[in-house]
């Protein structure tokens, strides 16, 4: 059977946005990076529109509370900035305020706690409050995106759906996990026991890696852990993320797009199709939705 990739519209479900030259500045990144420059939906449709991608999400990438309300009046001016993941600490004094204010705005998808900017998952969920503040996100009915997965920080998303089953968690850049060999058994166990809870899914972003000729480029490489993936996961929870522009590092928006979906031709266009566009829109739609209380 001949591979076709996909062709139909696309929802990318994570890119990140910033501005160093505000007067304020921003925490990430930081001057030298190639990335310091500004990045803003005009910036990201200028590479994106040409693909048929008809929507994005925001992921914030800065742990400023002010910074929430920033991103959000960053998307209002373009309809195709279908939402953005905040950032804020249930451990921060004003997180339940903060929350409420966000819980109004039908751009608000959810917050993303994990183990960044100090934090760690597992550790902070023991401390009073946390789990108590990730209830009330539960009660909004938005999500919870983790970051830069790890085996401790699968453990600690492990803890977490035991403690809150009602909270939809959502896996960050699982392709690229970094798992020391020593702890790869127990990250795999763990990730299965994880994959059971209906409430989880998986964002397929960062899948593109480099080796010593830069770029691997040859599908073959990646599939055997797409395939465990898509196994854990199931052609329902699997969802594409560009994470531009810090994908930009290793290929241009095109590039990257273009391999995961070579990676993905395999597959059934209806599978397909759930990946690239549906299930992002379903998984990321509150419950209830806006408006129904």
């Amino acid at each position: 059977m001949p591979l076709t990739p996909y062709s139909g519209p696309i929802i990318d479900s994570h890119l990140h946005l910033f501005d160093p030259h505000r007067p304020q500045g921003i925490p990430w990144p930081e001057p030298g990076n190639r990335l310091y420059a500004a990045h803003l939906p005009a910036d990201y449709w200028a590479v994106a529109g040409q693909h048929n991608v008809v929507g994005a999400i925001a992921v914030e990438a800065s742990p400023w509370r002010d910074d929430n309300r920033w991103l959000l009046d960053a998307l209002r001016s373009d309809p195709r900035m279908l939402g953005f993941v905040g950032n804020l600490d249930p451990l921060h004094a004003s997180f339940a305020n903060d929350l409420d204010a966000l819980a109004d705005d039908p751009l608000f998808l959810g917050l993303r706690y994990g183990n960044l900017w100090d934090r760690d998952l597992l550790l902070d969920q023991t401390r009073p409050g946390f789990i108590d503040g990730l209830r009330q996100l539960a009660a909004t009915g938005r999500s919870l995106d983790s970051a830069n997965p790890d085996p401790r920080l699968i453990k600690g998303l492990l803890h977490l759906s035991d403690a809150l089953p009602e909270l939809r968690i959502i896996v960050d850049h699982l392709p690229n996990a970094q798992v020391p060999a020593a702890q790869e058994a127990a990250f795999n166990a763990d990730l299965l026991r994880l994959a059971e809870r209906p409430n989880v899914f998986a964002k397929l972003a960062e899948i593109p890696q480099l080796g010593p000729q830069g770029l691997i480029t040859d599908t073959a490489f990646y599939n055997d852990r797409l395939a465990v993936l898509w196994e854990a996961f199931g052609e329902d929870r699997c969802f594409f993320g560009s994470d531009w522009p810090n994908s930009d590092h290793l290929a241009d928006f095109a590039t990257t797009l273009g391999l995961v979906k070579r990676c993905m031709a395999g597959k059934p266009e209806a599978k397909q199709a759930k990946f690239f566009l549906h299930n992002a829109v379903r998984i990321y739609t509150p419950t209830p939705p806006h408006g129904d209380h």
